[in-house]
């Protein structure tokens, strides 16, 4: 094998070293940004959807509430409320079908079912009050209980997937601890072999050189040529002889010539 060759290798090794370790470390980095990710796609849009049905529902309550305790307040009034109601019971029902479709935890979905039973008794409350026969008692015997299970159910949605949370990001550190420690061992492999390059292939291609220059210095002293360069150079010793041996050669080939 070529001298070229064997430095193109040893360069080649050097690059698939580096590209390794750029390899393994990209690797590593995108798997926990992967593991985060999920982290918030699954629980946190669970935590917005439970936030948003607790505002809707607080507003639904209140527009309840005035319609049962004040049936004597002007056509304006009750209109408002009404459509406060509706508003907040479009916000309720796309959250709740945003929860329905993104169930990811152990019981979450018991809680779901829940809350969409409770809900539909809910809104079945409210027809009847929208059609004159609502009460007081109604609202504290039904109304109430019903709007109180609502959030409870919600709230142990809300909990279970913060319980989630907590639990993924222990996970995801005790993870992120191992390819840690699975790095800093691809590290220092690649260090190893990279220090052991350094040693190895300049050794290999100094001594290569030197023996070459030792060879030429013991021809030209066995041509009787004396050699009288000043430097450590094995490269331009080796140079200088050739010259020498091609100048000698070139005397010995004139004087043939000259008999």
């Amino acid at each position: 094998m070529v001298l070229k060759t064997k430095l193109s290798l040893g360069i080649g090794f050097l690059f698939v070293i580096i590209f390794a370790l750029a390899g393994f470390c990209s690797y590593y980095i995108q798997k926990l940004s992967k593991e985060s990710d999920n982290i918030l796609k699954d629980n946190y849009n669970s935590l917005v959807y439970a936030k948003n049905m607790f505002s809707a529902l607080d507003v639904m309550n209140n527009a309840v509430n005035n319609l049962i305790f004040n049936p004597n307040t002007s056509n304006n009034s009750a209109d408002y409320n009404l459509k406060l109601y509706e508003s907040a019971k479009v916000e309720f029902e796309k959250n709740l079908k945003d929860e329905n479709n993104n169930i990811t935890e152990i019981n979450e979905k018991e809680y779901v079912d829940t809350l969409n039973k409770t809900y539909a008794l809910y809104l079945n409350l409210f027809i009847q009050t929208k059609n004159g026969r609502g009460s007081p008692s109604m609202y504290f015997n039904e109304f109430l209980p019903a709007y109180e299970k609502l959030r409870q159910t919600i709230s142990n949605i809300n909990d279970i997937n913060m319980q989630a949370i907590v639990r993924k990001n222990q996970l995801a550190r005790h993870d992120s601890a191992g390819m840690i420690n699975n790095m800093a061992i691809i590290v220092t492999i690649c260090i190893i072999l990279a220090f052991g390059y350094f040693w190895y292939f300049p050794f290999y291609v100094s001594n290569s050189i030197s023996y070459l220059s030792d060879k030429m210095k013991q021809l030209l002293k066995d041509a009787g040529i004396t050699l009288d360069i000043q430097s450590d150079d094995e490269t331009h010793i080796i140079l200088q002889s050739i010259n020498l041996l091609e100048n000698k050669f070139s005397v010995k080939e004139k004087e043939k010539d000259s008999r």
